[in-house]
This record gives C-alpha cells, structure tokens and sequence, in this order.
C-alpha cells in the first residue's frame, strides 16, 4: 500500500505551487513513463503496478530512483487520471535557458494560452513536425501541469519550453536576427498555402479566445491565416498549430 505521506505528495504535485516548492512533477500512464526512462530527466520515484513492474523489470530495476509497487485503484487515487493501470512517477523539473532559432530552426511562440489540453497538444504536435524549442508567454499555462504532460503522450521529453515577456523577448529577436521571419496567425491575413517560409524564423500561435495579443501583434512580420471553406466559426489552436507546421515542413 501506498502511504499516507506518500499519497499526500503525490495529491500535492497537482498544484503549481508545490511543483514550484518542491521542483517536481507527475508524470502518469504507460507510455509517458516509458519514454521517461530513456529522457534526460532527473527521475524521483516510479510507482507501477505489479503488471507493468513483470513487464518492464529490465528497465526499471536499472535505474537509480525509488520504487514503489500499487494497485491500479492506488494510482487512480494518487494522481489525476481516471484510470491508471500502468504506472506514474515523479520528476524533478527542468531550468532552461532562452531558446532562441538557430540557422535552419524555426521555433513556435505561444501567446496566452490557457487550456492544458490545447499546450499539452501543441507540444505533442511540435514534436511531431521536429519542433524542439517552444517559448511561453507568461501567462501560457503551467508545462508541467499533470493536464500538459498527459496530453503530450511523452513529446515533453523532447521538447524545451521557456516562460517570457513575450515583448522583450521578440524585440532581442528582432535585434539579434534582422529580417528574420516572425510569423502569426490572424483571421486576416495571407492565405498560408501560398506563404513561402524562410529557412529560420518563429511562429506565433494566440489565445484560444482572442488570438495574438496587440503587444505580440506588433513584432509579427508575417501574417499568416488558415483559410476558411465551410461555416465553422474558429479552428482549435492545437488543430491551427498542426496546419500551420504541415505547410512549414512541406517542400
């Protein structure tokens, strides 16, 4: 059985303010854990069932964390998922510096968002179109909320988020990289499928609700739109973000 202290820092690492305490995070479910494994990251304790302890013997025996073995219904009850029949462990977070776009790089911006759903996604899909640099705006929601991590299905491990001032940050890009492309996306603007991409720039992805900020506005240089062919009202970020990588990597 699990213990009542260790269940209670488990339950305690769903709050920002005691992943920041004790700079740590959950990750949870078969596959994050497994690709956690083989990442390199600082990891605290495995807690897994006996299934995927027989399964995984190998791979979790060699490694220097704590081990913990628990019933599925102990999983469900210490972490966030409704089921859990594989495993959850505990992760020291990471420090990273600025990333800024090397040559041949493009990096992805996100302004203010908010559902740990859609950035969970989006990293999961920068992941997918070889994107490994993702600056956050201050108000972007925490990368290391449960939700986030859950949803990136085990991309976190391979893609950096920074947290900044999204207005000074891309004003050094501008001075660092004159002419370099900063792209948005807009309701109007020009039609993506007939954008040409540089070779290295940003890509500025906005608010669920309201888009690009006017303050981030200011810095894009290129103003990119999905174009609309039916009556839906808007496209979901995380889905906006993978149309807009698709045509960036198309040759």
């Amino acid at each position: 059985m699990l213990s009542k202290n260790l269940t209670k820092y488990l339950h305690s690492l769903q709050l920002k303010k005691f992943r920041l305490e004790h700079n740590a995070f959950l990750v949870e479910g078969a596959k994050s854990v497994l690709e956690l494994l083989t990442a390199d990251f600082q990891t605290e304790l495995v807690v897994a069932t006996e299934q995927f302890y027989k399964e995984n013997t190998q791979k979790l025996e060699k490694q220097p964390f704590r081990l913990e073995i628990a019933t599925a219904d102990e999983l469900a009850r210490a972490g966030t998922l409704q089921t859990n029949d594989a495993a959850l462990a505990v992760v020291k977070t990471k420090d990273n510096d600025f990333l800024y776009a090397e040559k041949g790089e493009y990096v992805l911006v996100l302004d203010d968002i908010r559902d740990p759903g859609n950035l969970g996604t989006i990293i999961r899909i920068a992941d997918w179109y070889g994107i490994t640099k993702i600056i956050c705006s201050q108000t972007t929601t925490d990368w290391y909320n449960p939700k986030v991590i859950a949803a990136s299905k085990g991309s976190f491990t391979r893609v950096r988020g920074y947290y900044a001032e999204l207005t000074a940050y891309l004003e050094k890009v501008g001075n660092m990289e004159h002419g370099i492309g900063i792209y948005g996306t807009f309701l109007e603007g020009k039609n993506i499928h007939q954008t040409s991409f540089g070779n290295t720039g940003y890509i500025v992805m906005g608010n669920e609700s309201n888009g690009i900020g006017p303050t981030v506005e200011q810095f894009v240089t290129h103003k990119i739109t999905i174009p609309r062919f039916g009556g839906a009202e808007s496209l979901n970020v995380g889905i906006a973000a993978a149309v807009v990588l698709d045509n960036l990597r198309r040759v």
